[in-house]
Formats: structure tokens, C-alpha cells, sequence
């Protein structure tokens, strides 16, 4: 049984890396609710550490072994109780969490079926009985900080103080808002309020 697996990204997919490990390469699925901070959690050579779900997937007498990757513990725990629902298999699941884990465990725990029917492959009666299998046992995964929210919320925190200032600078609101969606458009992402207004600077010289 492969639990974790350390190597160099040498493809990436849509779902999926190619893993150097000295000659041996290996194909690991990742969902896309994790694939969003593979970049970030790889190291300056691109080598990258991923704890792994491995299983045998029988296809016409044949035994496929699969690995589906992590980067970290929440994550793959999330995975392993999702997967304890009817009729939801590691392929399935693997296809499914395309969203924020924290916002999957929330639509669970108040029961909102109109988000779980937002999820690839799963329609009205699978997000029942998703529901009926794990609410009240997804609290944990609600809390967790993703990185795609976190990411939004620091670019909306920036943009805000960007406008702040440039309305203290005395332009009109409309052409502050506009100038600064330009620049998130074409520079994103932009890390701080300073280099968001370095740029809007240079936007504007270039006109």
C-alpha cells in the first residue's frame, strides 16, 4: 500500500501529475479542490510531497492500481468519508470535489442540495443521500482555510484599500474601480495595496 509519495513534477493535468522518483515515474489523480495549491506546496525544484489514496480499480477482469493524491491530512480524510456513501467510488469522488472542501462540508451540514447537485456526477437523489449519510459528521472540514477563498479574500482586501487611496487621491470612484480592474485583469495576482498602485501608476502612464 503507497501512503505517501515524494517526487518531481515532471507533467501536470487537468487532475492529474506525472511524479519523477529517480527514474520511476508515477501517475497521481488529484482533485481539483486540492490541485489549487499544488504550485504553492512544490518545492524551488519541483519536487513535491503527497500523502495518497491507493486502490485497485477492476476494469474487465483487469486490476488497475490508482493513486489519488493530498496535501495534507484534512484532505484526504475529507476524501475517505465522502466515499463512504452509496454509489460514490474514488473515481467518483475524485471527480466531484471540484469545490472548496470547507464549502462542501457546510452544504452537507445544512442540507443544501441545490450546491451538492452543483458537484460533477452527482444528481438529486445522490446528494440526499449524501446528506443523510455524513451531516453532523463533516464539522471539522467546514473550518478548514482554503486556499482559493483565502486567495479571493486578500485580493478583495486589496483592492479595497487600493481604492481607498486612490479616492483619497481624488479620483472619481467609477474611474478608480475601473483602473483597478484592469490591472487585477492582466497582473493578477498582485500580493500587496503598494504594488496593486504601482502598477495602476504605470497602467495610467501608458495611456
Amino acid at each position: 500500500m503507497i501512503s505517501r509519495i515524494t517526487g518531481k513534477v515532471l507533467e501536470k493535468g487537468l487532475n492529474y501529475l506525472i511524479l519523477d522518483l529517480g527514474g520511476l515515474s508515477y501517475e497521481v489523480f488529484i482533485p481539483a479542490c486540492v490541485m489549487q495549491g499544488i504550485d504553492k506546496s512544490a518545492s524551488c525544484d519541483g519536487k513535491i510531497s503527497l500523502l495518497t489514496y491507493h486502490y485497485h480499480q477492476v476494469d474487465q477482469a483487469k486490476s488497475i492500481p490508482v493513486l489519488i493524491g493530498f496535501l495534507n491530512q484534512v484532505e484526504k480524510d475529507f476524501f475517505e468519508i465522502f466515499i463512504t456513501v452509496s454509489g460514490i467510488g474514488p473515481r467518483a469522488a475524485l471527480k466531484a470535489l471540484n469545490k472548496p472542501i470547507s464549502l462542501i462540508a457546510k452544504a452537507i451540514d445544512e442540507g443544501d442540495l441545490v450546491f451538492l447537485k452543483s458537484l460533477p456526477g452527482i444528481g438529486e437523489q445522490r446528494a440526499r443521500e449524501v446528506v443523510a449519510k455524513l451531516q453532523n459528521k463533516v464539522g471539522k472540514f467546514g473550518l478548514m482555510q482554503d486556499r482559493s477563498l483565502q486567495e479571493k479574500t486578500v485580493a478583495k482586501d486589496i483592492a479595497e484599500e487600493a481604492l481607498d487611496v486612490l479616492l483619497q487621491l481624488e479620483y472619481k470612484r467609477s474611474e478608480a474601480l475601473g483602473m483597478i480592474k484592469k490591472v487585477l485583469e492582466i497582473s493578477s495576482p498582485v500580493n500587496s495595496t503598494e504594488e496593486l498602485l504601482n502598477l495602476v501608476y504605470k497602467q495610467k502612464r501608458l495611456k
